[in-house]
C-alpha cells in the first residue's frame, strides 16, 4: 500500500463547521469532509477491494465512495491531517483477513467443574422450598 499514492487519489471539501461557535464560525470553513472512490483506486487489486468493500461497508455510500469529516480543529490544515491519519487507519484494519476460528472442546476438568458448581447451586436453592409435611 503506497500512501502517497492513495492520498492523492483523495478529493477534499471544506465545510463550514455546524454548532455553536463565535464570532469566527459563520466566516470560516474549518470542517473537512474527505471523499474515496473505492471502485476507481488504482492502488488496489480487486480482490483487495473486494475485502475493502466488505469490511467498510458501514462506512461506504451507495456509488462505493467512502466519506470521512473532521471539525476537531479550528484549523481547516489540521482537520485536513486527522482525516487523512484516520482512512489511513481505515484503510489499514480494513485489509485485514480475520483468521479462522478453530474449533475446540471444553476440556472434561472445565465440564466437570460446570457440573459440580451447578449441582451446589440446586442444593442451595432446594433449601428455599417450604419443607414437606
Amino acid at each position: 500500500m503506497n500512501k502517497e499514492a492513495l492520498i492523492k487519489e483523495l478529493k477534499f471539501k471544506a465545510v463550514r463547521s455546524s454548532g455553536t461557535g463565535g464570532q469566527h464560525v459563520n466566516k470560516v470553513s474549518s470542517k473537512v469532509e474527505l471523499f474515496f472512490d473505492l471502485q476507481n483506486s488504482f492502488e488496489f487489486s480487486e480482490e483487495e477491494k473486494q475485502l475493502l468493500s466488505k469490511n467498510l461497508r458501514s462506512k461506504l455510500t451507495k456509488e462505493n465512495i467512502l466519506l470521512l469529516s473532521c471539525d476537531e480543529s479550528r484549523s481547516q490544515h489540521k482537520n485536513k491531517e486527522i482525516s487523512i491519519n484516520r482512512f489511513l487507519k481505515l484503510i489499514k484494519n480494513g485489509l485485514k483477513v480475520p483468521k479462522k476460528r478453530k474449533p475446540t472442546k471444553p476440556s472434561k476438568s472445565s465440564i466437570q467443574k460446570r457440573l459440580d458448581t451447578k449441582k451446589k447451586h440446586a442444593y442451595k436453592k432446594s433449601f428455599r422450598k417450604k419443607p414437606e409435611v
